[in-house]
This record gives structure tokens, sequence and C-alpha cells, in this order.
């Protein structure tokens, strides 16, 4: 299944890299791999997609062959609410690999992150944390979408610290309770991983879950299915063989992506983003497409494979209205 029927020249659609083809077991991701950095910063972020518009810059990329001239690049829009840091989580790391060693939790004092996480029967003081045998420390925080007016249910989840574990607990202290703004950890020019649960698009035949190409209609097969399923004899049907199943939802991430700007001006479209509204808090701008449909959350990390790009020097955003009037 290299290639298509009748079609020599042209690959397979459909990465059989991603395997199996099954449903995202939450709407927002996990991220299990962090980069390495030296300084104590958080190492990643989360924000809500709202849409895609473009923006005229110049090129200044060094070997482009428009360097100097005008370009129009397609950017998303991500707004970044600033995150609540409610807990700290200490990992230790055992034969087995790394084991959660101790939780420090604080939300008695946050209204909002307390009607979903209750406080735990035995509290912990940070202050008098040890981080011996401890391998790594991580930040336990909270979205706040209610102060973009999205809707009120928080999602939680893990950002690691850079640094050494005796500098990750210091940032920690630091920032337990308090709030994480997306300026504080991004700045234009850096390069960013996006992890995402792709749009929805249900239980779908072979030929648009795969592009498989359509039989003949003289054939005395079904039209809308593989040509065969492999040899005859064998025991089982092959997983190369692009067959009908879930197609979407699934969880999916795009490796180095251009922070073009990190900013809290208004750039609302006449009219607001399509299915998504206005802006009212901090948004970064990203160079290209991102997984997701609007109003999905989006997690952005420092990318873990950079690749150098140079930051164009952005003229103009579009923002005339997306409604097709």
């Amino acid at each position: 299944m290299g290639h298509q029927k009748g079609k020599a020249e042209r690959p397979r659609r459909g990465s059989l890299q991603f395997w199996p083809r099954k449903r995202a077991s939450r709407i927002y991701p996990r991220v299990s791999t962090w980069p390495h950095k030296d300084d104590p910063v958080p190492l990643g972020f989360a924000g809500y997609k709202c849409g895609m518009t473009h923006v005229l810059a110049v090129d200044t990329a060094k070997n482009s062959p428009t360097k100097g001239m005008n370009v129009m690049i397609p950017v998303t829009i991500i707004e970044t609410p600033p995150l609540k840091v409610f807990g700290v989580r200490f990992y230790e790391k055992t034969p087995y690999g790394l084991r959660v060693k101790k939780d420090i939790i604080n939300v008695a004092k946050d209204k909002f992150i307390s009607r979903y996480i209750s406080s735990p029967s035995k509290s912990h003081d940070i202050s008098s944390a040890s981080v011996d045998s401890v391998f790594k420390i991580h930040l336990l925080v909270h979205t706040q979408p209610h102060v973009i007016k999205l809707k009120k249910t928080p999602e939680v989840f893990e950002i690691a610290i850079g640094g050494d574990v005796q500098a990750q607990f210091e940032k920690a202290k630091e920032l337990l309770g308090k709030e994480i703004k997306v300026s504080d950890v991004f700045k234009p020019g850096d390069m960013v991983d996006v992890s995402a649960v792709t749009k929805g698009k249900g239980y779908q035949g072979s030929i648009k879950r795969f592009g498989v190409k359509l039989e003949s209609k003289h054939t005395d097969k079904k039209r809308r299915r593989v040509g065969n399923l492999g040899p005859e004899g064998q025991a089982k049907v092959s997983w190369r063989v692009p067959q009908f199943g879930q197609m979407g939802f699934h969880t999916r991430t795009e490796y180095s992506k251009l922070v073009l700007m990190v900013d809290n001006k208004d750039i609302t479209p006449k009219g607001g983003f399509i299915n998504y509204g206005v802006l009212r808090s901090d948004w970064i701008m990203l160079k290209g497409s991102v997984p997701g449909p609007k109003k999905r959350l989006v997690r952005l990390r420092f990318s873990v494979r950079p690749a150098k790009q140079a930051l164009p020097e952005i003229k103009y955003i579009y923002r005339e209205s997306q409604q097709g009037n």
C-alpha cells in the first residue's frame, strides 16, 4: 500500500505514523516532553484559538529571494488569558521511571478552581519542603476562561520549569498562588511547538479518510473502498490497508512555529472573529496554521528541535470584516 491505485507517482495519503487513529481521551492535550533550558522559567503556556488573518511584513530572511520585499504572511491569533499557579508537583526517579513524590496544592483562596479541585486532607507548606531525592519540579496551573467570557470551567495541567532542581524550587515558591502572563514566557522571535486536539470529522470511509482513488463506475466491486484487502490466505487484514474508521479529534503536535507578536492591543477584525468573537485579553500571533477548531485550548511550549527563522518586520495587520460582506 505504498502508492495509490492508478497513481504510481503519488504516495499514500494518511501517515502511518499515527496509529491507532482513535479519539483523544480529552479535549485538550497532555505534554510529556519538555525542552531543556538553563534559565528557571516556565517552559510552556496555553491559550484559546481565535482564528486566522494575514499580515503585511518585510521579509528579513538572509537568503530569501524576497529579502527586503513586502510579503503576505498567514498568521493564527491565540488569546492567552493569564494562567494561575495553584500547586507544585515534585517528581522522583525510580527504576520504573518518574513517579510523583508529593504535591503542594493551594486552592483554598481561589474560588474558581476550588469548585473543581478539593484541597488535600494533609496539606504541605512549600517553605518547609525539601528537594532531597527530587528529580524535577512542575507547576500545576489552571486557565481562566472567565476573564475572556468564554466559559466557566477551567482546564488543569502541568508546566515544566527550566534550570536545575534548586532553581526550579525557588521559582516554584515565587510563582505559587500567582498569575503567569504569556509575555513572561514568550517573546517575538521564539520558536514554539503547538499541541491541540484536531477538528473531529466522525466515522468516515477510506475515500475521505485516506484519499483512496474511486473505483471505475464499471467495476464489479464497490466504488468507495480499496481494491483489495491483501493477499489470499492471510490470517488477518494488515493495519496498513486504508479502511473506514474515526477521522479527526486526534491529539497532534506541530513543531517549530515562529512567534511574530505578543501583545494585548485590540486587533479584532470588524465584526469579530467568526465563531469566536472579540479579543479581551493578551494574545500571541504565530506564523502559519494551528490544529483544532476555534475556542479550543492550544498548548504551547518552547520548541524541542528549534530551527532558526528570521523575524519579519510587520507593517500591517489585516482587520477587515471576515463575515463575507
